[in-house]
């Protein structure tokens, strides 16, 4: 069994084409069930922000899980299957892995080294395993993931380019509106991202801030966690978005929600009412976070309106770490990976182990029997101390080469040491598998085997055939 992951981010796609992909929370347990009811997919977990949306499946054969996860995909979206792998990219195996390692890095971030991506790596995988959608393998893998995160954040300083997308929206903000400090912003949305953006606005020093949520308790929940950083906050319902905004300075929008939560009509009533009240000439802006896009696209062609969205922050220079830390960074990952690929060549060997020596016990326990028939007058002494003597031959015997195998096993191509093992001592492959089924994780030597047909070529690993580039340095992975 091997991890296949399928995705579409911000390298990959326009905006557009990430908002008809994009995966709600409610839309999540849904798909997770179909793919654990598809005939390739064992283990799923889905990780989508407010720019990916990637799922990784544990799967039994390449070919079959692709077409069912494309498949998957393709009716979740509307987009047709030509049009879905123009954006998306396909990885396999080991390069899964080092791609899931890069996204808990922060280094496939839009605001390269950002930490969010963290928790969202973290509440995919909880949400996986709520749905017992998650195996031995994906959670090695996903707890590996989580590990190299945080590793890469505490030693380098890849996180000093800004801490979240909404870091780099609230500069962009102040570009228009000046300092934060003493005025008044909404936060539409009490998820994680809301909370990022109240902590982010809390400590720019805004003296007010009104939370917008549908569900209005976990809008409180998220106004009270503001009052404890000492600002103003209070909670309204969605209804009352319109007089939230004619209070406004910035709205920060990160709701997840299918279709414009902000619409033009409520922004002209909230700037009549803005109007009304003498305040024609203070700008509004919009920190449009939510993927579908929260805010309505005419709306910033209002007069005195600004959206900040996610394609603009795309372009925005303060997305870039420096590129010593990106080094580092990318150095951890590499060591990190070899580390996780090597544990898993040895529990790949482990049952073969295992097996050999549930062999050799077999063994000992009938020569132990053909004793007793042979020497029934033995006493029982005799009998323990005879047994004891050819346990520890016998244990000696294996040994050495046990542990051998499970060292030279966590090298490249370490599988084969595992097979000529079975081969020596005539271990069926059923025996080792009865014991635990070992992860398949001779992935280079699997992509190779790979033969892509024509309607797959634009999802295969090698992704730049369609000119899509992985990072800045043009470099594919």
């Amino acid at each position: 069994m091997s991890v296949l992951l399928v995705g579409i981010s911000h390298r990959s796609a326009p905006v557009a084409v990430l908002e008809k992909v994009a995966i709600t929370d409610t839309d999540r347990p849904k798909l997770i069930e179909d793919m654990l009811t598809s005939s390739h997919v064992s283990e799923a977990m889905i990780v989508s922000t407010c720019n990916r949306v990637e799922i990784y499946a544990v799967v039994d054969a390449f070919h079959g899980g692709l077409a069912e996860v494309g498949d998957l995909l393709t009716k979740h979206s509307g987009l047709p299957m030509p049009d879905l792998t123009k954006h998306a990219y396909v990885r396999y195996s080991e390069a899964a892995a080092e791609h899931l390692f890069a996204v808990a890095s922060g280094l496939d971030s839009m605001v390269i080294g950002e930490q969010q991506v963290l928790s969202q790596i973290r509440g995919a995988y909880a949400s996986a395993d709520a749905q017992q959608a998650v195996g031995r393998t994906m959670h090695e893998l996903a707890q590996h993931a989580l590990r190299v995160g945080k590793r890469v954040h505490s030693e380098t300083g890849i996180d000093r380019a800004g801490a979240s997308v909404v870091s780099v929206a609230l500069d962009r903000a102040r570009q228009v509106l000046g300092p934060l400090t003493g005025r008044t912003a909404v936060v539409v949305g009490a998820g994680a991202m809301g909370g990022l953006a109240v902590a982010h606005l809390s400590r720019a020093g805004v003296e007010r801030i009104i939370v917008v949520n549908r569900t209005i308790e976990r809008a409180r929940r998220l106004a009270e966690t503001a009052r404890t950083h000492g600002v103003e906050a209070e909670a309204m319902d969605l209804s009352q978005l319109t007089e939230a905004m004619a209070i406004a300075d910035v709205a920060v929008t990160c709701t997840g929600a299918v279709g414009s939560v902000v619409t033009l009509a409520d922004t002209h009533r909230a700037l009549t009412e803005r109007e009304r009240g003498g305040g024609a000439e203070r700008p509004l802006v919009f920190c449009d976070l939510g993927l579908p896009r929260d805010v309505e696209h005419a709306v910033a062609g209002l007069p005195g309106v600004t959206v900040i969205d996610i394609e603009t922050l795309q372009r925005d220079p303060a997305a870039g770490a420096a590129a010593a830390d990106t080094t580092a960074a990318r150095g951890i990952v590499a060591e990190e990976l070899a580390k996780y690929l090597a544990g898993q060549r040895m529990a790949e060997v482990t049952p073969t182990v295992a097996a050999l020596r549930q062999r050799a016990a077999e063994v000992v326990e009938a020569e132990l029997l053909r004793l007793d028939s042979r020497l029934p007058s033995l006493a029982d002494p005799e009998r323990d101390e005879v047994g004891r003597t050819v346990r520890r031959v016998v244990d000696k015997l294996l040994h050495a080469p046990t542990v051998r195998v499970k060292q030279l096993a966590s090298t490249p191509g370490g599988d084969s040491y595992a097979e000529a093992l079975r081969e020596l001592f005539e271990l069926k492959p059923g025996a080792a598998q009865a014991v635990a089924a070992p992860m398949e994780i001779s992935a280079r030597r699997e992509r190779a085997s790979i033969q892509l047909t024509d309607g797959e070529i634009a999802l295969a690993d090698d992704f730049t055939r369609s000119g899509h580039r992985d990072d800045e340095s043009g470099e594919p992975t």
